[in-house]
């Protein structure tokens, strides 16, 4: 039993845990929409695009948060613009974008000689880090979260699943695309900080991905998600203290061993579920 509580008995370790949880809620809400979507390349081109804003942020003694919604708001203004254009498919743009953040990013850290430890921070976050403010700002960004998902939820669903039926509905799916970028954006920038932006999006695809053969509906869906993200991060922080691994990357490949650990004892269970003797439908 000590070897289960005595990590947690650290002060920095529970914060550590209070940030995960927080952290895992907000990307369940935002993450669900990702997968039921097919959003995830969007969601690994908005993290990187962080990039140019944090750099810019630090080499001017700035607050790397702002820097990371002014690039965040970029990002989003940019697949909401492009991706209307009639001629260039929204993977296209989002490529792109994705490509030219980056590497403008890569400019801007390149004019700095001593940016390689903030960079590092940047890529793969410091959980064990985490101050009470974060605490107080990621409380902040779950309750704004959670009142984006329940006024969106209607538009959010309907989008998810039959764009032409949304538009009939007049509930704007142009505007609710954008809303639904907004809180991608607000999850990924509450979460660069703790886990990193190349692990965030452990944290907000694999979750919401396990739960999915699990749930009967798209609240299910993010409770359950929500749950596996507070238990990888629970036991990520657990083995990280034991086996002196990274943090958050260790809660991040946890997090993505749940999702295959779901999916396998899934398949099992609809093996064991088909009729002995039934035969698997044939397209002839």
């Amino acid at each position: 039993m000590e070897w289960l509580t005595a990590p947690f008995e650290a002060a920095f370790v529970q914060r550590a845990l209070w940030g995960g949880m927080l952290v895992s809620a907000i990307c369940a809400l935002a993450g669900t929409w990702v997968v039921l979507r097919g959003m995830a390349f969007l969601g690994d081109a908005m993290s990187h695009g962080l990039l140019p804003g944090v750099a810019l942020a630090a080499l001017l003694g700035g607050n790397l948060l702002a820097g990371a919604l002014l690039s965040a708001a970029v990002v989003t203004a940019g697949v909401t613009v492009f991706g209307r254009a009639p001629r260039l498919s929204q993977d296209t743009a989002i490529g792109l974008l994705f490509v030219g953040m980056l590497s403008l990013g890569v400019v801007v850290v390149s004019r700095s000689q001593s940016f390689a430890v903030d960079l590092t921070g940047f890529l793969f976050g410091d959980v064990l880090a985490v101050r009470e403010r974060d605490l107080t700002l990621l409380g902040a960004a779950l309750a704004l979260a959670l009142t984006v998902s329940a006024l969106g939820h209607r538009a959010f669903t309907a989008l998810a699943f039959d764009t032409r039926k949304a538009h009939t509905l007049g509930l704007r799916p142009r505007l609710a695309h954008a809303v639904l970028l907004g809180l991608l954006a607000l999850a990924i920038v509450a979460s660069f900080h703790i886990v990193g932006t190349l692990l965030v999006l452990g944290l907000l695809i694999a979750p919401p991905a396990a739960a999915l053969p699990w749930a009967r509906s798209v609240r299910g869906v993010m409770a359950l998600a929500a749950l596996l993200g507070v238990t990888a991060t629970f036991s990520g922080l657990l083995l990280s203290w034991h086996l002196g691994t990274a943090a958050g990357a260790t809660v991040s490949a946890l997090a993505v061993c749940l999702f295959f650990l779901s999916h396998l004892a899934s398949g099992l269970r609809h093996r064991h579920a088909r009729p002995s003797g039934a035969r698997p439908a044939t397209t002839d």
